[in-house]
């Protein structure tokens, strides 16, 4: 079946285009400008996915699928940042529709792909956020270390004091976490959403510290017990799955939350606080280590990230979580911005990530690997432009 009324169609809306699209039959529409990126349409399936969900839901499940294809992600990524195609009149939209009809799209509506998750139930629920979180991190603990670093530390690290290599990096963030929070022999500290155990492996070794850890995926869970238990540690160390709302009747000397609080979302930021604030007593230390939206009037997260990457995950703005902070009784002492060096590590991850692409293919297969390949060039290039920073905030309790 030509594609020519579709290429002609393409044409037609598109009238000026910094990017080139071949079609499944070898037909192409060139580029009208720049060396723009490569966009392969590689069977009828995808036109079938943008006809069901037009717009970037519509392109991300072509693109996992792998009915759609393009030559480079940073391109891409660059060009959706600073590209606005012109509107189009109904009779067009009507034309391109027919023809993506004419050349195949209907024959047989694709069905999402099997990595998109929808979430369900009142958003940021305990059994909402437990789904979303497992749909992210239970790919399995081996692809994760494929590109984390050997402690297995999944947050920024911080290059700008002097680090050469994202190992580096990543111990320079852990004590820097723990000289903030100026931990002493023998206290007891909350670990929220910690990941594989690695500040609270490195407070417990290197700062006599019992630490309580809590995250929602069991395969993390085991992952951190074993490396307490590896390091020395396991007496000191405690690794619970559990929601941070579901903590009572208990107090701890400290709390690092890192790289949890921009999944907590607008309707729950001040329950956080306060829950935090609840497990502190007077003079309480908290070191809320996070990313924040910079722009205002911008959504929270496009729905590519909503599907795909992180479900529910919604980075607020830094005014509205000190906001929350403060109303739950915290005093701030000190905040500083990261965001030169989440970008260097996500460039370093992504490195790492494709340095090791085949084993990460076999281990979370394609659609996941696609995506994985898409959130962590978008989510530099976030940092990089302006769009996120990251802060660690210090805060006492009053």
């Amino acid at each position: 079946m030509s594609t020519a009324p579709l290429r002609d169609a393409l044409a037609e809306v598109l009238p000026e285009r910094p990017f080139r699209v071949t079609l499944w039959d070898g037909s192409e529409l060139p580029s009208t400008s720049g060396d723009g990126p490569v966009f392969s349409v590689r069977s009828p399936a995808a036109l079938g996915h943008m006809l069901r969900a037009p717009g970037q839901l519509g392109l991300g499940r072509a693109y996992v699928a792998g009915a759609l294809d393009v030559d480079d992600v940073d391109k891409v990524l660059a060009l959706l940042d600073g590209y606005s195609p012109p509107p189009v009149d109904a009779r067009a939209k009507a034309r391109l529709a027919g023809a993506a009809v004419r050349a195949g799209a209907l024959k047989q509506l694709p069905k999402p792909p099997k990595v998109e998750l929808r979430p369900r139930g009142r958003r940021h629920s305990i059994a909402r956020d437990k789904r979303a979180v497992t749909h992210h991190y239970d790919v399995s603990n081996d692809f994760f270390a494929l590109f984390l670093d050997e402690s297995m530390t999944y947050s920024c690290g911080i290059w700008s004091r002097g680090a050469e290599t994202l190992e580096e990096a990543q111990r320079t963030k852990l004590e820097l976490v723990c000289t903030k929070l100026g931990l002493q022999e023998g206290e007891r500290v909350l670990d929220v959403g910690c990941g594989w155990g690695s500040f609270a492996v490195h407070a417990a070794a290197n700062h006599g510290a019992h630490v309580t850890g809590i995250t929602l995926s069991e395969p993390q869970a085991v992952g951190a017990r074993r490396r307490a238990q590896e390091t020395g540690v396991g007496d000191r160390v405690e690794i619970r799955v559990m929601d941070y709302r579901e903590l009572r009747g208990e107090r701890f000397d400290a709390i690092a939350s890192i790289g949890m609080v921009e999944h907590v979302g607008d309707v729950n930021i001040d329950a956080y606080a306060r829950t935090l604030a609840g497990l502190l007593g007077p003079g309480g230390r908290l070191l809320n280590h996070g990313i924040a939206r910079l722009r205002h009037g911008e959504l929270e997260a496009g729905p590519f990230s909503e599907r795909y990457v992180f479900p529910d995950a919604a980075p607020l703005h830094l005014s509205r979580i000190q906001s929350a902070l403060e109303a739950a009784g915290f005093e701030t002492l000190h905040v500083e911005g990261f965001r030169g060096d989440y970008a260097r590590t996500l460039r370093e991850w992504t490195r790492r990530l494709e340095a090791n692409h085949t084993e990460a293919l076999r281990l979370a297969g394609p659609e996941r690997m696609r995506v994985w390949q898409v959130y962590l060039r978008a989510a530099r290039r976030g940092f990089e432009t302006g769009f996120t920073s990251i802060y660690q905030v210090r805060a006492v309790k009053a």
